[in-house]
């Protein structure tokens, strides 16, 4: 299976997916979506033990891309419920993928690329990574990724990043407990590749079914909460805030609510 959008590469019992778009900081395009959907369906059924989740050049995932933001305010409500259904489904595949996982975050992580790197079960981050749920600066709506972040660091926490929209630092991000370590660049898949050796000295099998055990705590809640997230998701590009938000962003220039 060819990829166009990420690398797959296995080495000692890991399978590592590196985003592969440096010239777009790994923005996240219909593309990519379905690359990484399809190399984490690979990656579950393979023999490999550990799945590590990378970006290639200085930023691990800028966020959507440009070209599909242009492209969202003519689609219509279907598929607009189809693009949200597709996000969700793939975060919850990384969420639930049933072998341990690791972000090596090596830069900029925001709004759907934070999600993608806190939704590992470890998250190691540069010192200069940033984080953010920026949506609500564009008019968009942080539905999807607001049901795993609330799990994560609590509801009052949450607010605050999701509300604001403001970019905040690893240091933060590790107070906060939604990274796990910071590590110097120059360390930081060697510190991954550690933790994965380190991960591998368990029984696979143990392994395995303490993931399923986690996952089932939440899977009831969190399917009612994804089908609701996608139903917000897709009926805020239908408002004049969200035409704006996505116009000014493309236009480099501050918003005018029309709201």
């Amino acid at each position: 299976m060819e990829f166009k959008t990420v690398l797959y590469t296995i080495s000692q019992g890991t399978i590592t997916i590196t985003l592969n778009r440096p010239d777009k900081r790994n923005a996240i395009s219909y593309e990519l979506i379905d690359d990484l959907k399809a190399a984490l369906e690979k990656a579950a059924a393979s023999p490999c033990h550990v799945l590590i989740l990378t970006g290639a050049g200085n930023a691990f995932c800028a966020g959507m891309d440009l070209e599909n933001l242009q492209q969202l305010g003519g689609r219509t409500h279907e598929q607009n419920i189809k693009d949200s259904e597709t996000m969700a489904s793939l975060f919850r595949a990384l969420y639930e993928f049933p072998k341990p996982t690791i972000a090596a975050v090596n830069g900029a992580a925001i709004a759907g690329g934070t999600g993608l790197a806190t939704l590992c079960d470890f998250t190691l981050a540069v010192p200069e990574a940033k984080f953010g749920y920026t949506e609500v600066r564009i008019g968009f709506v942080p539905a999807i990724v607001s049901s795993f972040l609330i799990a994560n660091i609590g509801e009052k926490r949450a607010r605050d990043l999701l509300l604001t929209g403001r970019i905040f630092s690893a240091q933060e991000a590790l107070q906060l407990g939604l990274i796990n370590e910071i590590v110097a660049p120059d360390r930081l898949m060697h510190r991954t590749h550690e933790l994965a050796t380190q991960l591998m000295e368990n029984s696979p099998a143990s392994l395995k079914a303490t993931k399923a055990l986690l996952s089932s705590y939440t899977r009831a809640q969190l399917g009612r909460q994804l089908e609701s997230a996608v139903q917000e998701n897709a009926a805020i590009r239908q408002t004049a805030d969200f035409k704006e938000g996505i116009a000014s962003f493309l236009e480099k220039r501050k918003p005018r609510w029309k709201d």
